[in-house]
């Protein structure tokens, strides 16, 4: 029998490695283990560092967020809504989950209008500010339906790009298609959603919303308030709607905040209104 040289295959061991294996996959490049609960602290810097990349690269210099309801619509659906719902109710008149579903359909109808003040908003902003592809007083939202959608379609509507800042949700919400796709970004983190929000803002408009809505606008009111921000101009849309909601002067009579913290916002009814208002407390439309 012949001798076997060394490097022949009978030298060789009986199995090998896999390369398959997870443990061979780059660690920059193994999505598994990029989301095992140790590596929280490097998801978060990730996510602060690459939408703040991509804005500089971009030319962002500065931004006015739009926060609102996603579930306040465009009046002509609300209208049908209603219509719907009157039908339905008219079928079933003594139906209760019906009755409501006509009166919130009616509540609807009525704040409806808001969304062609915040698209009246978005493309009045656009307009004056991105100029010769200056990156001025972008218009920022959550990048979903409702307000935010309309803040973003007034900014197409004049031609000019606007950013949309989604969040994972265990039910999904889709992008608006208004939002310019290279400032269309997805967040994990309502924090670091929230922290993108305010890096270049110089305005918060508000308008009608729910929970995320108040959620938002409580945590730049308590910024200014504590002085971890500054030279934001906070502005709630429809002065009725918001003193409806939230009792203010209770809380200067209770003494949990001073008369001078109701300083923090402005109120105001129309586009051109909330505009002004920016404008007067910036010292006109580019810093």
């Amino acid at each position: 029998m012949p001798l076997m040289g060394a490097g022949s295959s009978d030298d060789a061991p009986s199995h090998h490695a896999p390369a398959t294996s997870s443990s061979y996959i780059p660690a920059d490049r193994d999505v598994d283990f990029l989301q095992r609960d140790e590596l929280r602290p490097l998801r978060l810097g990730l996510e602060l560092l690459k939408p703040e990349l991509i804005q500089t690269e971009l030319g962002i210099r500065s931004t006015i967020v739009v926060f609102g309801s996603a579930r306040l619509l465009e009046p002509a659906r609300a209208r049908q809504d209603l219509e719907d719902a009157s039908a339905e109710l008219k079928a079933s008149p003594h139906d209760r989950s019906r009755q409501q579903r006509a009166a919130v359909a009616e509540r609807r109808l009525a704040l409806s209008r808001y969304y062609d003040v915040a698209r009246e908003f978005g493309r009045l902003v656009s307009s004056t500010c991105q100029i010769d592809g200056h990156g001025d007083y972008v218009i920022v939202t959550g990048g979903g339906p409702g307000i935010m959608e309309a803040a973003n379609r007034g900014a197409a509507d004049a031609g000019a790009k606007s950013m949309g800042l989604n969040i994972t949700l265990p039910h999904e919400q889709r992008p608006n298609p208004y939002i310019t796709p290279d400032l269309c970004f997805q967040f994990r983190y309502f924090a670091l959603r929230k922290m993108h929000f305010l890096l270049r803002a110089r305005a918060l408009v508000v308008f009608p919303g729910g929970f995320g809505t108040l959620d938002e606008l409580f945590e730049t009111l308590t910024l200014l308030q504590t002085g971890k921000t500054r030279n934001i101009t906070i502005v709630l849309m429809g002065q009725a709607f918001w003193e409806r909601l939230i009792n203010w002067p209770l809380l200067i009579e209770e003494g949990l905040v001073g008369s001078d913290d109701l300083a923090l916002f402005h109120f105001a009814e129309t586009a051109q209104q909330a505009w002004d208002l920016i404008c007067r407390n910036h010292g006109g439309p580019i810093p």
